[in-house]
């Protein structure tokens, strides 16, 4: 491991010298000047009449949420306790060896004695159902629900906060549909380790279509493996990078104008630790850290809404309001609807894709059992802590109206810190603790999920493994050299871009999800039906 460490850092070192020698003022305007182009085709904005235009990417996005929401029937709902269930293990035994297996009619109910046969027919996969939900949560929990939401409001105001809850109850659905296709049509290697996510349910599940939608599966997953890998370095990384240097910098006091880039190289190093084990070592690093640092800030954010309880009424009040009135807010009603649902879409990252990446490791026989886990990350993230995020950013600037929005992105992490400090004294040192944390272990989901698309492009071998984590780590120190701005933009544009080739697969394949799906829970209740008659239940032996 420390001749690989060493590698690394011997091939990135003159890149990062380089940038050391250059001021983050220069960096910025480059990096501007080569993504403006890209960011401006994927927010194009389509004029249906003179005063009212939607961006082309979020009318694929939300049509598609919606779709999938009715279609299989507003499981963002039905399946919510059944995703409790299945975190919790409860249906551990059957997504093992198979319903069929443990609790069909022509098996004998032999107790314990049964699992001797049964431990070479285990499922496939290398993480279990919580280590795949943190894994995916750390990738989406973090830095769009702090500085994400400040932003939001800055420029939407409070409206946006209830477009975002929006966003987050479709993406549900969204969510559930691609993570089932990503455990359907994953690869397994012969070492056990599991390739996964849109490029394989792409080019896998449309193949099996005919002949037209192979070739279109082909070309839709090779968009997403380029998507993928940009999302990576922008969202994933650059934006999680510069959020976390700016609060640092600003906590430590820092004036160098350099100083986000040397916290850029530390940080580098840091992830380079990790992200040299691959998805088991990442999965057992969010596994603690996800659930720890969650806990503490949603603990803080009750602290604050409990001291100021008599303006929570208020605030949605705001929150309403806003949400249809769009007044004095840049683009009216329509621009608050664009900044929630685009912020909402960024933090949860419901029909991008991404997920059903980490969601694919999972052990199990029965691809739905992920799908409905996977239900639950909008939900979080999105529904209750971008919400809470919101409420205290409103509160803590409520004087009888809200601040003054409809402004140009300059701050978003420090909006959130300013507003946690004004009630808890100093939080905004435990803030930035939080924030670094979760910066880190954005960066390292991600990074698994760039890389499985660079291996699916150019094959799975030692040279790609390190040139795409060289190229990681280098844009670590860029994003933590250029202001927000440069890179809000283009994290958006890159991952509403794996949008597009993600959406159009998972339409075209939501017959075999609905399959899948009644396969799972019909599983369920053979189970349980099994249970009632007296069979043993062998979740409690495994």
């Amino acid at each position: 491991m420390k001749k690989y460490l060493l590698s690394i850092f011997t091939i990135i070192l003159p890149i990062l010298t380089f940038a050391q020698q250059t001021t983050s003022e220069k960096i910025d305007v480059i990096f501007k000047d080569y993504t403006g182009w890209f960011v401006d085709a994927i927010f194009y904005e389509i004029p249906f009449t003179d005063t009212f235009q939607l961006p082309w990417v979020l009318i694929v996005l939300v049509g598609g949420a919606i779709y999938f929401t009715v279609y299989f029937k507003f499981i963002n709902f039905t399946g919510f306790k059944t995703a409790l269930d299945v975190v919790q293990d409860k249906y551990h035994d059957i997504e093992k060896h198979g319903a069929d297996t443990l609790y069909g009619d022509s098996t004998p109910n032999e107790g314990e004695n049964i699992i001797e046969t049964l431990r070479d027919d285990s499922a496939e996969g290398e993480v279990s159902h919580f280590q795949a939900l943190t894994a995916a949560l750390s990738a989406t929990v973090g830095l769009g629900n702090i500085a994400g939401v400040a932003v939001a409001l800055s420029i939407g105001g409070p409206g946006a906060t209830f477009w975002m809850i929006v966003a987050g109850l479709l993406g549900m659905a969204s969510k559930f549909a691609e993570c089932t296709l990503g455990v359907k049509y994953r690869d397994v290697g012969e070492d056990g380790t599991v390739y996964g996510g849109p490029m394989y349910y792409l080019k896998k599940g449309l193949g099996d279509k005919g002949k037209g939608y192979g070739v279109l599966g082909k070309v839709l997953a090779v968009l997403f493996a380029i998507f993928v890998i940009g999302g990576s370095f922008g969202g994933g990384n650059m934006f999680q990078a510069n959020q976390a240097a700016a609060q640092f910098v600003k906590l430590a006091g820092i004036e160098n104008s350099n100083g986000g880039l040397y916290f850029g190289l530390v940080m580098a190093a840091l992830v380079a630790v990790v992200i040299i084990g691959g998805i088991k070592r990442i999965a057992s690093v969010t596994e603690k850290v996800v659930p720890f640092m969650a806990g503490i800030y949603v603990l803080a954010s009750l602290i604050i809404l409990g001291a100021n309880y008599q303006y929570i009424g208020d605030a949605f009040m705001l929150i309403y309001e806003g949400a249809f009135s769009g007044l004095g807010i840049a683009g009216g009603l329509v621009g608050v609807m664009i900044q929630g649902i685009r912020r909402g879409a960024f933090s949860n990252e419901a029909g991008v894709g991404s997920a059903a990446i980490a969601h694919s490791a999972v052990r199990t026989k029965y691809p739905a059992s992920e799908g409905i886990v996977a239900l639950l990350e909008p939900f979080v993230d999105t529904v209750v802590i971008c919400t809470m995020t919101a409420l205290v950013i409103i509160i803590t600037n409520f004087d009888g109206q809200f601040m003054e929005y409809g402004t140009e992105i300059t701050e978003g992490v420090e909006l959130t810190a300013t507003a946690f400090d004004s009630v808890i004294p100093h939080f905004s040192i435990v803030l930035t603790i939080a924030v670094i944390l979760f910066a880190f272990s954005t960066m390292i989901s991600w990074s698994y999920y760039g890389m499985q698309g660079w291996v699916y492009l150019f094959g799975k071998s030692k040279l790609a493994d390190l040139t795409y984590k060289v190229l990681f780590l280098f844009f670590v120190v860029v994003g933590a050299s250029i202001s927000l701005g440069a890179v809000i933009n283009f994290s958006d544009a890159m991952i509403f871009a794996m949008v597009v080739p993600n959406i159009i697969g998972v339409l075209l394949l939501t017959p075999v999800v609905k399959v899948e799906l009644n396969k799972y829970l019909k599983a369920i209740a053979k189970k349980e039906d099994a249970i009632e008659d007296g069979a043993t239940d062998f979740s409690d032996h495994m």
